[in-house]
C-alpha cells in the first residue's frame, strides 16, 4: 500500500478526534480520553508543522507527529485508524513513517513512547528495529500510566 504524508488539516484532525474510537483497553488512545491532548490536537497553532495525516487510496488511515528534540533526534507519535489496528498493518505503516521522517529530517535517532500495556505495538516497534530504553510514569487520561521509551538508530 502506498502512503502519503501531508500536513494535517483541521478537518482531518476533527475526524480523528471525534470519530476514531478504539475497542477495549485501546480506548486509552481515543483523543477524547484526555481533554488537554484533545485541545492541543485540535488547535492548528499547537499542531504547527509537526502533525501529518497519513492517507492511502482508501482515505485517511493514520497520523504521525514529528518533533525534533535536538539536532540529531526526532521524537514521533503515531496512530492508525481503529479499523486497521490488530490486522497486520502496523509493520508497513511504521516503516513508511520511518522512511518519511528520515527522508525529510535525516535524524541519527528516532524515539517514541508507548504505554507498556500495548504489547501489540511494542512488538511491531521491535520488529522494525526500535530498542527499549527505559520505562517512566506519565500523567494522562486522568491517571498515571507506565510508558516505555524506545529508540531507533538510523543508518548513516
Amino acid at each position: 500500500m502506498e502512503y502519503k504524508f501531508t500536513k494535517m488539516t483541521q478537518q482531518e484532525a476533527e475526524e480523528i478526534a471525534y470519530e476514531w474510537h478504539y475497542e477495549g483497553e485501546y480506548s486509552f488512545y481515543d483523543m477524547e480520553a484526555d481533554q488537554e491532548d484533545l485541545a492541543e490536537f485540535l488547535d492548528p497553532v499547537a499542531r504547527g508543522d509537526s502533525l501529518f495525516a497519513v492517507t492511502s487510496e482508501t482515505g485517511l488511515i493514520g497520523f504521525f507527529s514529528v518533533n525534533k528534540t535536538d539536532t540529531t533526534t526526532v521524537d514521533i507519535g503515531l496512530g492508525m485508524h481503529p479499523n486497521l489496528t490488530g490486522k497486520g498493518n502496523g509493520l508497513e505503516f511504521i516503516n513508511s513513517g520511518l522512511e518519511f521522517v528520515q527522508s525529510t529530517l535525516a535524524p541519527k535517532t528516532i524515539t517514541l513512547s508507548v504505554a507498556t500495556f500495548n504489547q501489540r505495538a511494542i512488538k511491531v516497534y521491535q520488529k522494525v528495529g526500535f530498542v527499549e530504553e527505559k520505562t517512566f510514569l506519565q500523567e494522562t487520561n486522568g491517571s498515571t500510566f507506565e510508558f516505555l521509551k524506545m529508540t531507533y538508530y538510523c543508518e548513516a
